[in-house]
């Protein structure tokens, strides 16, 4: 199992601190409802007649309805019931049956109650969870898996849905052997949803078809441009004026040259980590305006060139990983945690960047995340 190292910062230690007390809260929480069973159980036969424990057993299902499952519920709304039951037959020597049926009666009715709220909560939960799974199947759809070897090159690519239906689609990539090189593609659609996914679909055609036909990538990213400008006149409102990809475009010539072209238009910077530890981030020489608004600039594209060593690995990756937060509102740094660190191959090294945002996010991601890796193997 690879793991990333912590970032080295003075504050580590407290970082370190305050994520063991966030786990214990959680798990606090998950345990609430088994406490509170005990507690009753303890207070009912510990205390005199004329206390009850009722309120312990009543707040047990009520604390696991909006937390468990309808099964978990009902089990825990049992087990309240029977150890309130339990307690009043143990206490029943010394207190009126009266007071005991009442106090039974009042767990009853407060379980039944939970799972009506455990319902209820599922009932709310259900029809954005059909909406990200929609939104979600769409956007893989539209994601051809690359193979695992192309032109001699190890790719690897990954897409992670959010975990709101809101933030689902639009985060798109594709890789192609193409007659100038192998050529590949990380965007992200401006917006969510099924229109987001709609213009992915329109960025990705576009972008098949250029890389086999176009000689450079300033003129592969010309093609896109246009295309997007048609697919933007045929909307309305904000969308026809304000609709754009931000996206980054790769080539590693065909001719064996170990030699990388990155044309970035508005996205995050790829990283190159080499096999020695080192790490660089790919930032353009110059900043360019997203895909979709290249009138707004007046200048050709002109992709920048690097040297890209056998060994090496390259990593692109949607703002669904940099804009990632943990409980205390810090950002992801894939830079910081990936620094001094080797990897076999571009699989390992995706999985392990999508493990280590969920452990910094506590989850699974706020936005959605499409990720590629490339390597050039040893030798190359």
């Amino acid at each position: 199992m690879w793991r990333l190292r912590d970032e080295a910062s003075p504050g580590g230690e407290g970082e370190k601190r305050r994520s063991r007390v966030v786990l214990f809260g959680r798990l606090l929480v998950r345990r609430l409802p088994l406490l509170l069973i005990a507690g009753g159980l303890v207070f009912g036969m510990g205390t005199p007649a004329g206390y009850t424990a009722a309120p312990f057993f009543a707040a047990a299902p009520l604390a696991a309805a909006p937390l468990s499952s309808l099964r978990g519920t009902v089990l825990t709304a049992l087990a309240a019931v029977l150890g309130e039951i339990w307690v009043v037959g143990y206490r029943s020597a010394a207190q009126g049956r009266g007071a005991s049926v009442t106090e039974v009666l009042t767990v009853l009715v407060v379980a039944l109650a939970a799972l009506g709220v455990n319902r209820a909560v599922r009932l709310a939960a259900a029809r954005p969870v059909s909406l990200q799974d929609v939104s979600e199947a769409a956007q893989r759809a539209v994601l051809a898996t690359p193979p695992e070897r192309l032109a001699g090159l190890a790719i690897a690519a990954r897409y992670v849905g959010a975990r709101a239906a809101a933030r689902s689609g639009g985060d798109l990539y594709a890789v192609q052997d193409t007659p100038h090189g192998v050529r590949l593609i990380v965007g992200d659609v401006r917006g969510k949803g099924t229109a987001a996914v709609q213009t992915a679909v329109i960025v990705l055609g576009a972008f098949r078809e250029a890389a086999e036909q176009e000689r450079t990538l300033g003129a592969v990213a010309g093609r896109l441009e246009r295309a997007l400008q048609r697919e933007g006149g045929q909307r309305e409102g904000v969308e026809q004026t304000e609709g754009f990809t931000t996206a980054v475009l790769a080539e590693i010539p065909a001719n064996g040259q170990p030699v990388l072209r990155v044309l970035n238009r508005g996205h995050p910077s790829p990283l190159l980590l080499t096999p020695d530890g080192g790490l660089r981030e790919l930032a353009p020489a110059a900043h360019a305006l997203p895909l979709g608004l290249g009138e707004m600039a007046g200048r050709p594209d002109r992709p920048d060139e690097t040297f890209f060593p056998a060994g090496a690995l390259l990593l692109f990756f949607t703002d669904g990983v940099t804009e990632a937060r943990d409980l205390l509102g810090r950002f992801y740094n894939p830079s910081g945690k990936l620094r001094g660190c080797r990897f076999p191959g571009p699989d390992v090294l995706l999985d392990t960047v999508i493990e280590d945002v969920a452990r910094h996010t506590g989850g699974a991601p706020a936005d959605d995340m499409a990720l590629v890796a490339v390597q050039r193997p040893m030798g190359a």
